[in-house]
């Protein structure tokens, strides 16, 4: 079964994700509890209905925390749009899904090469899209998200990666993302910060492979159901 309908419905679609974003990497950030978990699973979500696979890669959270996140979006996807077999859309999911927990300080680029080529040298999952939800950015150095550029290059993967910012650190880079990625912005094409309004959840896009005149101010997070949705 096809699920185009689904994806070109997907607020994201302004964002333009697919096929032109291989080998970029893209960032979502915002303070503690705001929804970059959320945002993550829904940008893999779009991959994996778009027919690519993804590993969802967790720092510090257990296997059970981030499957809780991918349920409760499926879930919704399912109440609001007409699918007319749900179950397949659910096996599909999770047969183009991989997820792997790692604790932080057991995390590097060497270690994530060897996993991701243990599972493509045995034909067992061959993903487009990776997801590095939790990286510690205060603690990593440039010259370890520049290896990591360069693996997602030779494999030909898109990545994301959540990131931690503080309010109390008002250190920002020229293009506006704000530390403790300040200093490593230019190696995302992508960058998203999640701003929390009275009433509403701004995903302020302040970097965009596809030019920032077609996407400002055109998302928003639901707080309720934490879904995006078009501002």
């Amino acid at each position: 079964m096809g699920y185009e309908p689904l994806v070109n419905q997907n607020p994201l679609r302004v964002l333009k994700l697919g096929a032109e974003s291989s080998r970029q990497m893209g960032l979502v950030m915002a303070r503690a509890g705001v929804g970059k978990t959320a945002l993550l699973v829904q940008i893999a979500l779009d991959s994996i209905l778009g027919g690519k696979r993804v590993i969802h890669v967790s720092l510090g959270e257990s296997i059970d925390k981030t499957l809780a996140w991918y349920d409760d979006v499926i879930q919704f996807i399912l109440q609001e749009y007409s699918v007319d077999r749900p179950h397949e859309l659910v096996d599909m999911v999770k047969q183009h899904r991989m997820l792997m927990t790692f604790k932080e300080s057991a995390f590097s680029c060497a270690r994530l090469e060897e996993r991701l080529n243990d599972l493509v040298h045995q034909d067992i999952f061959k993903p487009a899209c990776l997801v590095v939800d939790g990286f510690d950015f205060e603690s990593a150095d440039r010259k370890e998200l520049e290896d990591i550029k360069e693996l997602m290059n030779r494999m030909g993967l898109h990545a994301w990666f959540s990131a931690v910012s503080h309010r109390q650190d008002q250190r920002v880079s020229e293009a506006g993302v704000p530390a403790p990625c300040h200093s490593v912005d230019d190696l995302f094409e992508n960058v998203i910060l999640l701003i929390p309004e009275e009433n509403n959840i701004q995903l302020d896009i302040v970097k965009s492979s596809v030019g920032l005149d077609s996407v400002a101010g055109s998302l928003n997070l639901d707080p309720t159901t934490m879904m995006i949705k078009k501002a």
